[in-house]
């Protein structure tokens, strides 16, 4: 998720910031909250989603399933009606057929009514049977005892135009043919329609009346349930007698058959109703309704169950991340190892104390990346021990660790065997610590107690350099006395007439007596300086030519120089400027260095044996003018395990030095402000360089 970033205000700063962790803290919980909520709500939203379109897929099945037993259902009844009108038509042929057969058999114009009579008794559909010739006039009639018709009707007696079409067609085929339906009142004050049939009998007709109505009540009755109607219609849906239940609910199926008679077609529909949608109309209906009821049954159970496994997943995710966060968090490394030693688990924090990532350290057992070369016999041994079971459990003991880069550190280890839930010991559990921190420490301390008592013996050479300047201020004030007095002895005693070389004898000796006198007065200056070193007063600094300063050590360096057989040159950039500095300081720096080097050149194997002091101007890498002092030597140079002490108090490499030379120097230099330091010189010495403040301003201020 990416969070929208607001413009920094002004007044906000990253130190406004810092002075403000909490807040801070409080916005990244925020943000991370946020952050957690809206996974969790998406991952709800998923499992829901999934859920509603497992249970509206259930719904559309269940749904599609009665549809269908429902289609089913009306496909089944509609068969059966289909069948039923079949069936009813079938038999509606069969017993007209075996009327026309009963009618063509009856006998001649003696003996054919009493026959007729008994033919009318026994089938009911008919109602009359005429006679007549062959312009359709009446001879003779016999009429159905069962419903009284009012047959003397001027309309029956005529030649309707159906019955007259029907014979016409009758004596056109010679054959029977049935004549279109007709309404026929009865003597009950009601009606019916009525349909003849008309057979030729040479040059006479015998016609046969029919009543639609009876005809649907005797030959189709039997095959009506109480849920349908049958009903005659002609062709264009006119209906002419109907038989059976009145339409009852909202489910209406329908059938028709043409009942196609000679002359005449009818149409036998047949209808059916339900009273209200069937659930059950049947036992596959009903089985599909308890599998469906069943199935939303065991999708509620799963439901319920989802909900149960959810909240124990969640219970779950939410105790697996809580460990998860305390083993990241955890400054001590974790490992587990199985039975075999093969290496399980780590957790972030052992990552990072070895340089190793997880997949890199998974199924390491007989030697391990981050084991030392040399210690890997040593340690397949200790572990062998361990793991037969001789070390007694969370017994804690030291090692040594390697880093990928190489590095070497060392962990306090607490193992204990690893015991499941089931009380299985199924591996070992390792805890490490990292003790190279505390090792330094201890180092640290082991240092700073040496320090102290290092400056302790400062102070007391402090003291005692305190007490030598006092007790020698007063021999040298003396040797100085002595000096002036013998120079004013010798001034006053030459005579005259001196011969020249007693006269130079003197001069020399009041050179000396000048030189002593001198010595003496910058060895008092030396003392007072260093007593006003030791005791911290402020210090008057003066502007001293670079020059004054190299000529002020030259006949002590040079003594030196001339007994250990060592060339001095001194190099003075042009133009330079004057040094801001106090000045005695400054010599005994310049002379300490300079006795170092010739001392680092006093070797046979050391040829030849130079020593180089230069003054220049520094780069200008800071505000001010800066002049540059250099030392440099032709000896074999400083060991790496040497220079990393050589400014340390007390530390020296000679057995009659004391280790104070160089840290009073630097000492010296950083409280002008300055600094010192060295280098390798090529092709071999060591070059020593010290800056001072220069008297004129910024750098190129001194330029002549």
């Amino acid at each position: 998720m990416t969070l929208p970033t607001q413009p920094r205000s002004p007044a906000e700063s990253p130190d406004e910031s810092r002075r403000h962790p909490d807040a801070l803290r409080r916005a990244m919980r925020a943000v991370s909250a946020g952050h957690t909520l809206m996974q969790r709500w998406r991952g709800a939203w998923r499992r829901w989603s999934l859920w509603t379109a497992l249970v509206l897929l259930v719904l559309a099945v269940l749904a599609t399933m009665v549809w269908l037993a429902g289609r089913y259902e009306a496909s089944q009844v509609q068969e059966q009606l289909e069948r039923d009108a079949a069936d009813a038509v079938s038999d509606i042929r069969v017993a007209l057929t075996r009327n026309l057969q009963s009618l063509q058999a009856l006998p001649g114009q003696q003996a054919w009514e009493g026959d007729a009579s008994e033919l009318l008794r026994n089938r009911r559909e008919l109602l009359r049977i005429e006679l007549r010739d062959a312009d359709l006039r009446l001879l003779g009639h016999v009429q159905s005892p069962y419903r009284p018709v009012a047959w003397n009707s001027p309309l029956h007696d005529g030649s309707p135009p159906d019955r007259a079409i029907a014979c016409a067609n009758a004596r056109r085929l010679g054959e029977p043919a049935y004549s279109g339906s007709y309404f026929q009142p009865h003597g009950d004050g009601l009606g019916a329609e009525h349909m003849e049939l008309c057979v030729p009998l040479g040059a006479r007709f015998l016609l046969a009346s029919y009543a639609l109505q009876d005809l649907l009540g005797n030959l189709v009755a039997h095959n009506l349930t109480r849920s349908q109607e049958a009903s005659l219609t002609e062709t264009d849906g006119t209906r002419l007698a109907v038989l059976g239940a009145t339409s009852q609910g909202l489910r209406r199926f329908s059938a028709q058959h043409l009942l196609d008679l000679p002359g005449s077609t009818l149409v036998l529909r047949m209808e059916s109703w339900h009273a209200a949608p069937h659930l059950f109309p049947n036992v596959l209906s009903a089985l599909v309704s308890a599998m469906s009821i069943a199935l939303v049954s065991v999708v509620a159970v799963l439901v319920r169950d989802n909900r149960r496994r959810l909240r124990a997943e969640r219970d779950l995710a939410e105790a697996l991340a809580f460990r998860k966060a305390m083993e990241d968090s955890l400054v001590t490394g974790l490992r587990a190892r199985d039975l075999q030693g093969r290496i399980t688990y780590v957790n972030p924090a052992f990552c990072e104390m070895v340089g190793f990532n997880a997949q890199e350290l998974m199924g390491h057992s007989l030697s391990a990346p981050y084991w030392p070369p040399e210690r890997v016999q040593e340690y397949r041994q200790g572990q062998a021990i361990r793991f037969a079971g001789h070390t007694p459990p969370r017994e804690g003991f030291e090692s040594e660790f390697m880093r990928k880069d190489g590095t070497r550190f060392a962990v306090l280890i607490i193992e204990a065997p690893l015991i499941n839930a089931q009380g299985q010991h199924t591996g070992w559990m390792s805890a490490f610590l990292d003790i190279s921190e505390q090792r330094r420490v201890e180092e640290l301390s082991r240092a700073s107690q040496e320090r102290l008592q290092a400056s302790a013996r400062l102070a007391t050479v402090g003291e005692m350099a305190s007490l030598l300047g006092h007790e020698l201020n007063q021999p040298l004030a003396a040797i100085s006395s002595y000096a002036n007095g013998s120079l004013n002895l010798l001034e006053r005693a030459i005579p005259a007439d001196l011969a020249a070389d007693a006269c130079d004898a003197l001069q020399d000796m009041r050179t000396a007596m000048r030189q002593i006198a001198h010595q003496a007065e910058r060895a008092g200056r030396v003392i007072k300086s260093v007593h006003n070193f030791v005791r911290r007063r402020s210090r008057a600094r003066e502007e001293t030519p670079v020059q004054q300063l190299l000529d002020a050590i030259l006949p002590l360096v040079s003594l030196q120089a001339r007994k250990l057989g060592v060339r001095v040159h001194t190099t003075v950039e042009p133009g330079l400027a004057p040094a801001l500095c106090e000045r005695t300081m400054v010599e005994q720096v310049l002379l300490n260095l300079a006795r170092n080097a010739m001392q680092a050149m006093d070797a046979p194997a050391v040829s030849p044996r130079v020593l180089d002091i230069r003054a220049y101007r520094a780069p200008c890498e800071q505000p001010g003018g800066w002049i540059e002092f250099s030392v440099t030597d032709l000896g074999s140079g400083i060991a790496p395990a040497v220079a990393e002490k050589l400014f340390t108090p007390f530390f020296s490499t000679r057995p009659e030095g004391m280790g104070l030379g160089l840290s009073m120097c630097r000492t010296v230099i950083e409280q002008h402000g300055g600094s010192l330091g060295f280098a390798a010189h090529a092709p071999r010495g060591t070059v020593f360089r010290f800056t001072l403040p220069a008297a004129q301003g910024p750098c190129g201020a001194g330029d002549a």
